[in-house]
């Protein structure tokens, strides 16, 4: 237990880190594609649509997934809590309310990572949708 409370926030801050980089990654290499795209260069409505969408499903699966990584460092650090609280015996209400709040705050990483990502995910399918209406009516 306590190789648990120790590397805890370590842990879950990493994989939050990590998937936020993923993330970012993914983005600014979308938008960067995007602004070097020549719609000529397609043939048919699939292989466009297959380039306009190669790697929003990263983007995707952060933005879905991150909640439940800030929600797990979340039920982990209430654990610990009740578990310190079964050791020592006591009920002295400040440290309960201290190890809830350090445990919340995982979920509240979650979140900051899951939002944008929804909203970059959002964004960059309506530019999927501009471009391939774009494309249609080029060859139209």
């Amino acid at each position: 237990m306590e190789l648990l409370k120790e590397w805890l926030d370590y842990s879950i801050i990493g994989i939050l880190g990590f998937m936020s980089l993923l993330m970012v990654t993914f983005v600014v290499e979308r938008y960067l594609y995007y602004r070097k795209l020549h719609l000529e260069s397609f043939n048919n409505l699939h292989e466009l649509d297959i380039a306009l969408t190669d790697h929003l499903t990263i983007i995707s699966t952060v933005g879905a997934n991150a909640p439940y990584v800030g929600l797990l460092g979340t039920v982990l650090g209430i654990l610990i809590t009740f578990y310190d609280l079964g050791q020592g015996g006591g009920l002295d209400a400040r440290s309960i309310m201290f190890g809830l709040a350090l445990a919340l705050k995982a979920t509240a990483l979650g979140l900051v990572v899951a939002i944008p990502a929804i909203i970059f995910y959002n964004a960059l399918l309506r530019k999927v949708e501009v471009l391939k209406s774009r494309w249609q009516g080029m060859n139209a």
